[in-house]
């Protein structure tokens, strides 16, 4: 009788563990099927940004984003190289700062290969001063801030000839140098400073041309304070810059969706009243 036993409890514990075996076998890996539960596996984008407005739009969108399985984190810069020299050393995701010509440069310059996925904005480039009220006031031997960096400084002296300040070489355009100026009546004498120092020189120059982003965080208002802008055709698109290995990901395009959203084009109309223009 003894011995059946043994024998009966030896079968039931066979079964069992072949049971357990079983179960074990058979359950999902994370690997194989994401989170568990039917819930959707979270994934972390970090974006490089300028404060404003940049760092603002994705603020804004961030929690539809969240809603989708992405957690959006933001880390704000106030130059325009470490957030490309970061996302290309993957320490980021993505970057939302520049526009194409800039980006262009960049790549050219430090041998990188990093990609636009959409256009968002257009950051009209503004002339400010605290001394004149128009370029007529301008007195012989003003000096003038422009950017130090060759996209935005040719940019800038695109703008500068368009309002009748200077005239530039021809064919010069958005690349044009200090180099290329070949007619100022007034002898204006250009200083060429990193462009988050712009704002801050503003009182010690005649004239600044400012990138409209480092503006707005100086609480100037474009369309109030500048004695000029550039038109709602500027090429320069903000564009949202991923690599080559990730701008097709979902999670990327999935952010590239929100960006140019309705309602981000109702959050820049409404936040910036025209002096940032939707660009889609």
């Amino acid at each position: 009788m003894k011995k059946l036993v043994v024998s009966v409890l030896s079968t039931v514990l066979a079964f069992s563990l072949a049971a357990c075996g079983s179960k074990t076998e058979t359950a999902p890996t994370p690997a194989e099927g994401g989170a568990q539960g039917g819930q959707q596996q979270e994934v972390t984008l970090k974006v490089g940004a300028s404060p404003v407005p940049h760092a603002a739009i994705l603020k804004f969108i961030a929690p539809k984003l969240k809603e989708q399985g992405v957690n959006l984190e933001v880390k704000e810069f106030t130059d325009y190289v470490q957030p490309n020299v970061q996302l290309n050393e993957k320490q980021l995701d993505a970057n939302f700062f520049q526009h194409k010509p800039y980006l262009e440069e960049f790549n050219k310059g430090q041998n990188m290969d990093l990609q636009p996925v959409i256009a968002v904005h257009i950051e009209p480039f503004g002339a400010y001063s605290k001394k004149v009220k128009s370029v007529d006031e301008l007195a012989e031997g003003a000096t003038i801030a422009l950017p130090n960096d060759p996209t935005n400084s040719g940019r800038a002296l695109a703008l500068l000839e368009k309002n009748g300040v200077i005239k530039l070489k021809e064919g010069a355009g958005i690349s044009g140098t200090v180099k290329d100026v070949v007619e100022n009546k007034k002898n204006l004498k250009f200083k060429e400073v990193e462009a988050a120092m712009l704002p801050r020189v503003l009182e010690e120059v005649d004239l600044a041309l400012i990138n409209t982003n480092y503006a707005l965080e100086a609480k100037l208002v474009p369309t109030k304070d500048a004695l000029f802008l550039e038109d709602k055709e500027s090429p320069y698109a903000n564009f949202l810059v991923a690599r080559p290995d990730n701008k097709d990901s979902e999670a990327i395009q999935k952010l590239a969706k929100e960006l140019n959203s309705p309602e981000v084009k109702k959050f820049i109309e409404d936040e910036y009243k025209g002096s940032i223009v939707p660009a889609f």
